[in-house]
């Protein structure tokens, strides 16, 4: 999985870091599930869903918390959809998009090969950036590969 591309068009991904930056209204985390198609390497972002819209409580204690009712009304969202989960996405506070030792050990889909994004700054950059974006795969055993360093060619902004 670790040749994987990442496809969303331009304005879902403007629609979801300023979302993002709304939703942690600048002093806590807040996060999405990335939906969509899979065609081999090649993920193809085609919905986002919100952690706190599926679980009202995911981020009332500052930090992600996402509980089993979350995940059934994620399931569910998927299968109306048929959409797959291809990734998810939180923001960090200031520049440090490393994994925190919660991310590192509470992973949202402990399935070899998700992948994870953390934006920095609580999304307040500019939405078209990736810049200080980091991107992790999950391999299994609370083990991950960083891949942040090609992210810029891995995560695709495009028009479809």
């Amino acid at each position: 999985m670790s040749d994987v591309t990442i496809s969303v068009n331009f304005l879902r991904w403007r629609r979801l870091m300023l979302e993002l930056k709304r939703r942690g209204g600048g002093r806590r985390e807040s996060g999405a599930f990335l939906l969509g198609l899979r065609d081999g390497q090649s993920l193809r972002v085609k919905d986002v869903v919100y952690y706190d819209d599926l679980d009202p409580n995911a981020l009332d204690q500052g930090y992600v918390n996402f509980h089993a009712d979350g995940f059934s009304a994620l399931w569910s969202h998927c299968r109306k959809a048929r959409l797959d989960v291809l990734a998810d996405i939180h923001t960090h506070p200031g520049g440090n998009t490393s994994q925190s030792e919660l991310d590192r050990t509470n992973p949202m889909m402990a399935e070899r090969g998700h992948l994870a994004l953390i934006v920095p700054h609580f999304a307040a950059g500019p939405w078209w950036s990736k810049r200080g974006i980091s991107l992790f795969e999950y391999e299994a055993n609370y083990r991950w590969k960083d891949l942040s360093g090609a992210l810029p060619s891995r995560l695709c902004l495009t028009v479809f």
